[in-house]
């Protein structure tokens, strides 16, 4: 035994209260006969090492461990600060919510439940329920707008009964969308985060730890605390989501409001939200309802008679998402700087700038899709809402109020954006209700509603760009697929020579 002083005489009781606490019964070894005072516990989340960081408290009894760091560890060994109770106690507990949360997150790269509740937690007190009052005038605005929407389309009614929703109901029925919109972009992020550190500690840099505990460090801590990491990241950047979320819902006036079916196959309205948009516009609260009634409505309709248009959108924004690059030199930097006792500044990393700027092809051609399909979208339910709602005292107003809010986005539209890389925004709204209120006036309303009912039918930006000649290049796109179709009939019928055989088969 060294005659050295008993490492606990040299220990404040603070420090290894915070050690305790934070990483369990670690230090083994109290009393200098190398005796633990409890067995190990190899069970629970670790932090990429052995032990059990995110433990059992230490009045419980349970057992608890730390084996990295050998019996008799002096605290004082630790980076400057260490030894101020009070940032100690802050660290601990904020480091056992994040560990927390990576127990209960099983194999995701985000806590879908925390990410949730903080969806919820942005929301503040400023939530009142539905009454029953406001959930009859929801349903009969809904009613009423399904009848005008007869006269207006060749879709069906669907047939439901409208949802009045408060804003935390807007993001109970609308989260599994959101997480299906952001989980590409969340495991992105996660990735770049262990990626990040396994390149500090693999290279000795920027670990802020002195020698004598890189010196503990078991031989494969890089990849370790790499995954660790890359979890925390995650939990981060799904706290971030949720906030976004939060936002948004104190913003949106229905379930589809930003274009997407987010709460499922149901039209539901926002009474709060509704409330607060009429505010200032000088239109009774009744017409303003009914307005966004027969919006949602008619959206509904359209994703409801035209299945294969919300997969389509769902799998644009997937395909962008995957192309997303995050900006390694922000997360380095960042990830060098956070101060442990901050967990802001781990916030503040998911902001803007996280991403790079420059798209590949692929991002380029799957965001031109996204905004073309839901600006063709919104200018479909823009046309069919002006045919609809036509006598509307207020609705030249209304539409011109709607339409801007749809083109410019809101500030939590925009926050949005910005956390996950992509703007959820039909650019070329106008244009589209024009290439609509053509083809309806060509074809009447029935022509208009048959272009959706195939993805290959769908116009694209030269139709935006020219309705009146949407027939003509419609008629050209059908008479080349027919001639492949005509083509590869020959080849699997054996009638196809190929070129220069004289046989006049290839045109």
């Amino acid at each position: 035994m060294s005659d050295q002083p008993d490492d606990n005489e040299r220990r404040e009781p603070n420090e290894e209260e915070f050690l305790r606490k934070l990483f369990g019964e670690a230090f083994g070894d109290k009393s200098g006969t190398g005796e633990e005072d409890s067995p190990k516990n190899d069970s629970g989340p670790t932090m990429g090492f052995t032990g059990n960081p995110g433990g059992p408290a230490p009045d419980s009894g349970a057992p608890g461990g730390f084996p990295g760091f050998p019996p008799g560890f002096d605290p004082s060994q630790l980076p400057p600060g260490f030894g101020d109770p009070q940032m100690m106690q802050q660290i601990m507990g904020q480091v056992q919510q994040m560990f927390s949360a990576m127990q209960n997150q099983g194999d995701d790269t985000v806590n879908w439940e925390l990410t949730k509740n903080a969806a919820v937690s942005a929301l503040g007190d400023d939530d009142a329920a539905v009454t029953p009052v406001e959930g009859k005038q929801v349903d009969d605005a809904l009613r009423l707008a399904e009848m005008w929407l007869n006269e207006a389309t060749s879709f069906e009614a669907m047939g439901a009964i409208g949802q009045g929703l408060s804003r935390k109901q807007w993001i109970e029925q609308t989260f599994e969308s959101w997480q299906r919109l952001t989980e590409p972009v969340a495991e992105s992020v996660g990735r770049a985060m262990g990626q990040v550190v396994r390149q500090q500690l693999e290279d000795g840099e920027g670990v802020n730890l002195p020698e004598e505990m890189k010196a503990m460090l078991p031989p494969d801590a890089a990849g370790q605390v790499a995954n660790m990491m890359e979890r925390m990241g995650g939990v981060a950047f799904g706290a971030q989501i949720g906030q976004a979320i939060g936002e948004l819902a104190g913003e949106v006036h229905s379930g589809s409001d930003i274009g997407l079916p987010l709460a499922g196959p149901t039209m539901a309205l926002v009474p709060g939200n509704i409330k607060s948009f009429g505010q200032g516009l000088q239109v009774e609260e009744e017409e303003v309802l009914l307005y966004l009634a027969l919006r949602e409505a008619a959206r509904m309709r359209l994703f409801v008679r035209a299945p294969w248009l919300e997969d389509d959108l769902f799998n644009a924004v997937a395909q962008y998402a995957a192309g997303i690059h995050i900006n390694m030199e922000r997360v380095e930097e960042a990830a060098s700087q956070i101060d442990p006792s901050n967990p802001q500044e781990m916030e503040d990393l998911f902001g803007e700038g996280l991403f790079q700027a420059d798209r590949t092809p692929m991002q380029e051609a799957a965001l031109t899709r996204i905004e073309t399909t839901l600006a063709l979208v919104e200018g479909w339910v823009d046309d069919v809402v002006a045919q609809a709602g036509a006598h509307l005292p207020s609705l030249g107003k209304l539409r011109e109020t709607m339409n801007r809010r749809r083109a410019t986005g809101g500030p939590a539209e925009a926050a949005f954006a910005a956390l996950v890389g992509l703007e959820l925004r039909p650019r070329r709204l106008r244009d589209a209700a024009a290439l609509w209120a053509h083809l309806r006036e060509q074809d009447g309303v029935a022509g208009r509603d048959e272009v959706w009912s195939h993805p290959d039918l769908q116009p694209d930006e030269a139709d935006l760009d020219d309705p009146s000649g949407f027939h003509s290049r419609r008629a050209e796109r059908q008479a080349e697929t027919e001639k492949i179709d005509d083509e590869l009939k020959k080849l699997l019928d054996g009638g196809y020579d190929g070129p220069g055989t004289g046989s006049g088969d290839r045109a």
